[in-house]
């Protein structure tokens, strides 16, 4: 979600309170995937976001209907459109048409952030275009014509726009005061590749006569020589250096994210690691001899790869859950992980010692996470059964997917909208059930972990296994009863929710139970009390305490007993 222009901007907002703090999204393309599927994945992350299944179902709508719009951040009343005559089923992010959809705010230039009298903010484009679109093409065009119509009421936006076949990334920015509407790139990821965004820019230079795989608005570049944003040709334009130009934050809080993906399904990414931990370059000329006269970066990662191998659902849980593990920046390592290798640090973001400043990493697997998703998108199958939104509340390394059907005519209420808000507890809150997990981890968390990682890879190997089965039985269905089909997959998509969020809430009680007190403890059959061990600290942390402390807790020798 948000930041704002250059360093300073993008710290205030990735560590203020607002709901638009920092995403993280995947693309993958069908040839690029296990299956042959189409997935893009979104990790929603704020700290005041409540992690909830939203659901709209399909509707007709009399003429003269008109839509109310709030923003997504705040609730903000912001106007009113005409509603379509027919609006489709729409479950979180993905709509009964396998059409999906998933963002990441990069701000971009403060200057264009502001429009009196807008009032399509980015999660209004988002929800309505689920509901009124077939493709993600045609998702593209009615975001984009709801901008020039109501104008754009958000800040730089990364989208994520998906079909069962196609998979583009469309990045806009307002025109700011003044002008009404937005200025917009989108590209077609190339069949066989992967790309991702995470709160930068990441389109540069786009095909101006290619309008099978890129799409943009007709004043995307005009508009920025008028503003004095760029000088040059058309064809040598760069969206994201000139709207968003990288720095270190963009670098290391964003696009490091990217990275970290990338270099687990491609060897070749870490010629890249330079940049993505801040080392930004602005040569006089690019790597293929052209000129610079901009000032652009000149080492920036690729806005796609294609993978060494097939990229799966289990991939992509890794994708989102990632601490760095593996780089020299791996969050487990450092003092700041504490005695049990905690790889999250509290916020803020930076901070400063003897006047001078510090970060921590801003990796994809982070405490904040609202709610976050794999959607699966699948030709072979009919609509309603071929779309899958795997969803999950909380931090996606201690969460579990659970698989959503698009075509299904409710939600579980274990996940469901007003089931819990931020300050108001439900015991059968999933957002409440998975938190309480997590959060217990974090205090030990090289023990617990693991068996959570355990219990996520026993779940998800039996939900892999079900689907299967669902999607032979429901697609058989659907051939003579598509309303008995609906109902199948509606029914396995709820229930599996709802059973998961209690064996979860167990399997919290379970956690405590074994790892309260710093202690461990395990059954002891036939005898009153448990086996306890207390393990204490490792020797690598100990040496720490003595190196801090000198002779404050040295024992003299025969003292102790």
């Amino acid at each position: 979600m948000k930041k704002i222009f250059f360093g300073f901007f993008i710290i205030i907002a990735l560590a203020s309170t607002n709901i638009t703090n920092a995403c993280t999204n995947f693309l993958i393309t069908k040839g690029a995937s296990a299956d042959g599927s189409v997935m893009i994945s979104y990790n929603a992350d704020s700290h005041v976001l409540f992690g909830e299944l939203y659901f709209w179902p399909a509707m007709d709508w009399t003429p003269g209907t008109m839509l109310d719009i709030y923003e997504w951040d705040t609730g903000k009343y912001l106007g009113k459109i005409p509603q379509v005559a027919h609006t489709y089923n729409v479950v979180g992010n993905i709509n009964e048409n396998q059409v999906s959809i998933g963002e990441t705010t990069y701000g971009g230039r403060a200057e264009l952030e502001t429009q009196a009298g807008a009032i399509m903010d980015y999660g209004s484009l988002i929800y309505i275009a689920l509901q009124r679109s077939k493709t993600a093409r045609e998702a593209i065009n009615i975001i984009a014509n709801l901008m020039d119509e109501y104008g754009y009421a958000s800040s730089g936006e990364s989208f994520s726009v998906a079909d069962k076949n196609e998979v583009w990334i469309m990045e806009i920015i307002g025109k700011g005061e003044g002008q009404k509407g937005a200025v917009w790139v989108a590209q077609k990821i190339p069949d066989g590749y992967i790309s991702g965004h995470a709160n930068h820019a990441r389109i540069e230079k786009f095909p101006l006569n290619d309008s099978e795989n890129c799409l943009y608005s007709k004043d995307v570049v005009t508009f920025a020589i008028e503003k004095g944003f760029y000088k040059g040709e058309a064809k040598d334009f760069n969206f994201s250096e000139t709207y968003a130009p990288v720095d270190f934050s963009a670098a290391r809080f964003c696009e490091i994210r990217v990275w970290a993906g990338f270099k687990d399904v491609n060897s070749n990414m870490q010629q890249y690691f330079g940049y993505v931990k801040g080392e930004i370059k602005h040569d006089k000329k690019f790597i293929d001899g052209t000129p610079n006269p901009n000032g652009f970066a000149t080492n920036r990662m690729p806005l796609w790869i294609k993978p060494d191998r097939k990229v799966t659902i289990d991939d992509m849980i890794k994708f989102l859950g990632d601490h760095l593990e593996g780089t020299e920046l791996d969050m487990t390592k450092d003092a700041g992980a504490g005695p049990y290798g905690n790889p999250y640090r509290w916020r803020p973001l930076t901070w400063k010692v003897d006047g001078k400043e510090y970060c921590n990493e801003r990796a994809a697997g982070t405490q904040q996470t609202g709610f976050t998703f794999i959607s699966q998108l699948r030709s072979w199958l009919p609509d309603p059964i071929g779309g899958i939104i795997w969803f999950a509340v909380d931090d996606a390394a201690n969460t579990v997917f659970t698989p959503i059907y698009c075509g299904s005519n409710r939600v579980p209420e274990t996940f469901a909208k007003g089931n819990g808000k931020m300050m108001e507890w439900s015991e059968n809150s999933a957002f409440w059930i998975f938190n309480q997990v997590s959060n217990f981890a974090y205090t030990r968390y090289s023990d617990i972990h693991p068996e959570i990682a355990e219990m996520q890879q026993k779940i998800n190997k039996k939900n892999y296994a079900y689907v299967n089965a669902i999607d032979k039985g429901a697609a058989e269905i659907y051939k003579t009863d598509k309303i008995a089909a609906v109902e199948f997959i509606t029914d396995y998509s709820v229930n599996t929710a709802n059973d998961l969020t209690y064996k979860w809430k167990e399997f919290y009680k379970y956690l405590f139970m074994k790892y309260m007190d710093g202690n461990i403890k395990t059954p002891n059959p036939g005898h009153l009390n448990p086996n306890v061990k207390q393990p204490g600290y490792s020797p690598e942390f100990l040496k720490i305490i003595v190196d801090q402390t000198g002779k404050k807790l040295l024992v003299p020798e025969g003292g102790s007993h």
